[in-house]
Parts: structure tokens; sequence; C-alpha cells
């Protein structure tokens, strides 16, 4: 008896845990029937019937999990919140464009550089070619 009161006790602090994360991590616009204070107080002070009244009738409407343990409730990609640089089209696109701009000036520079050695080698070739210096025979 003492055991299944023990795995109760440990199952009732675990569903509050997971209940009051819940309820602070919900955005305060999508919190039904009560303000989170109150809902954060319900759950401190009554674990079991707080944790289960939140999961029925405070949590934010339509909010499923997505079935990895921890990943949380599933939010529409327009919740107007930051994000994520690597997650945003307009930054990886400008990052894109840089990148492109950056490229087209190394091609430029090179074709320059092509374009001046070729000139000196055909100039090299039209003028004279060099004498041979005569090398002390060993």
């Amino acid at each position: 008896m003492a055991r299944l009161m023990m795995f109760v006790f440990v199952a009732q602090i675990i569903l509050a845990a997971c209940a009051l994360i819940s309820c602070l991590s919900a955005d305060a616009s999508d919190i039904r029937a009560l303000p989170r204070f109150a809902w954060v107080l319900l759950i401190l002070f009554f674990p079991l019937l707080g944790s289960i009244a939140w999961f029925f009738v405070g949590r934010p409407a339509g909010a499923t999990t997505t079935g990895a343990p921890g990943a949380g409730p599933i939010r529409g990609a327009d919740r107007g919140r930051p994000v994520a640089p690597d997650d945003n089209p307009e930054f990886l696109n400008s990052l894109a464009a840089e990148q492109a701009k950056k490229d087209r000036e190394l091609f430029e520079r090179w074709e320059e550089d092509l374009r001046r050695r070729e000139g000196e080698i055909r100039r090299r070739e039209t003028d004279d070619p060099p004498v041979e210096e005569k090398r002390p025979e060993v």
C-alpha cells in the first residue's frame, strides 16, 4: 500500500510540474478561463485538481503536442514572435544575395588579373625575346 501511495505522490508531483511549465510557457492571450496568476496559484496549492483543471479548461485552445517528449505545443508560424536567423527566409535570402555579390566581385577581380597577365605575356612575346645569359660551365 505504501508503494502505491508513493507512486501516486510522485505522479501527482510530475503532473503538477508539467502543468506549471505549460501554464508559464503559454501566451497570456491564449490562456482560457482564469488569468495566468490564478492558474499558477491553483496548480501550486491544489496540485492534482489544479493540474487536471489546467489541462482540460485553462490550456490554450488547439494546443497539441508534437509527440516528441518535451517538444511542447505546436504553434502557428505567424505568432508575431521573433524568428531565429537560420529560420528567417528574408535573412537567408539576404545572406545568399550578399554571398552572390562577393562572388561576382571576386570573379571580376580574377578576370581583371587574368587580362593583365595575358597582356603582359603578349607584350613579352611581341618584344624582342630575352637573350639567354651564358652560364659558366661546371
